[in-house]
């Protein structure tokens, strides 16, 4: 199959998903809310595209995304399920080729060359040097850009980093993705780095709120002093409430991030852990869900909060699985709020094994 029949192949199947969201009953209403939500009722071709993709991969009904959702009943299973595997990462472009862009990936720091699904005249304005939030995808050993959702130039690598430390709080896994040969390395990096935060701070843990996260965390990569007394959180009330620059649904994440924790409009807990084998995490409202343990009737919504804690992709397992060894009735708090009856192994096999 050549690089032109399999570029064909894959823009058909993406044709096939939108005629999906339009066929399913679930999703198509879906859709059409999250198109009025954003105020996109009547809007050009173009337009439509640029909420479509975003829409398809990072929009979620019942604990799937709609590209899971279309997978069951996809004829090309094998592009679909590449399709499902797509991420979304910052880019530094490295050179422009005839069909596609050569890539560093400023998360996992691996170069991709990949190629572009449109004709490359669509980027004009597109030059070496800049950064790009794109979302690429593996098919047959080759990578293929679906999107370009958002342009940074040059001199603006303050703002690209920032975004990238945003994103792979959202997205931890990204670290490592597709950088397997750098994966002992990255490893070392992170055990020096548990043991430079444990020694600068004392502990593994920082319980503070979302307006302190960020000089916590500027401080510790830069290797500057931090007095932590006027940072720390002080929850008098325990409350979950939805934080929409989290929410890639609804909100720009981009300029979300360049603006860090502390541009958020409403305060609330962040705990920044220290994994001493998986790294550096800013977790929203980890606090919170830990007073769920203590007295669960002393959190306004528990269960929102637990049902975060289970479905946020940017939660790993080994955070859910901190709380429960710090707190014995985890499960039986958990079960009550859930309506289930599952074990620990249960809830990570149903939440966490992908």
């Amino acid at each position: 199959m050549t690089v032109i029949e399999k570029i064909n192949d894959i823009n058909a199947v993406i044709k096939e998903v939108f005629e999906f969201t339009q066929a399913n009953e679930t999703v198509k209403a879906d859709f059409d809310e999250y198109l009025a939500t954003m105020g996109a009722r009547n809007i050009s071709l173009n337009q439509m595209e640029k909420i479509f993709l975003p829409y398809i991969f990072e929009r979620r009904i019942k604990d799937k995304s709609i590209m899971e959702m279309f997978l069951e009943t996809a004829k090309n299973k094998e592009i679909a399920e590449a399709l499902v595997n797509a991420e979304s990462s910052i880019f530094e472009i490295k050179r422009i080729l005839k069909n596609g862009f050569e890539l560093y990936n400023l998360i996992n720091e691996k170069t991709y060359t990949v190629l572009s699904l449109t004709k490359m005249t669509n980027f004009r304005g597109v030059y070496a040097g800049q950064y790009i939030v794109a979302r690429i995808f593996e098919f047959r050993n080759e990578f293929y850009m679906i999107e370009i959702s958002s342009i940074l130039s040059h001199s603006q690598k303050e703002e690209a980093m920032r975004y990238a430390v945003m994103k792979l709080v959202q997205d931890p896994k990204l670290l490592y993705l597709h950088n397997s040969e750098k994966e002992d390395e990255i490893k070392n990096v992170i055990a020096e780095m548990y043991e430079k935060f444990i020694s600068t701070f004392d502990k593994d843990i920082i319980l503070t709120t979302n307006k302190h996260a960020d000089d916590i965390i500027g401080a510790f990569n830069d290797g500057e002093e931090i007095t932590l007394e006027d940072k720390l959180s002080n929850l008098e009330t325990p409350r979950f409430f939805h934080v929409k620059e989290l929410d890639n649904n609804y909100s720009n994440f981009l300029e979300n991030s360049l603006g860090g924790f502390a541009s958020h409009e409403e305060t609330y807990d962040v705990a920044v852990i220290f994994d001493k084998e998986k790294g550096l995490y800013a977790i929203p409202f980890y606090e919170t869900f830990t007073k769920i343990f203590e007295n669960k009737d002393s959190v306004e919504n528990a269960k929102a909060c637990v049902q975060y804690f289970l479905t946020n992709e940017s939660v790993p397992d080994s955070i859910l699985s901190r709380v429960s060894k710090q707190y014995p009735n985890f499960m039986e708090v958990v079960n009550e709020l859930m309506g289930t009856e599952s074990t620990f192994d249960e809830l990570m096999n149903d939440y966490k094994s992908s």
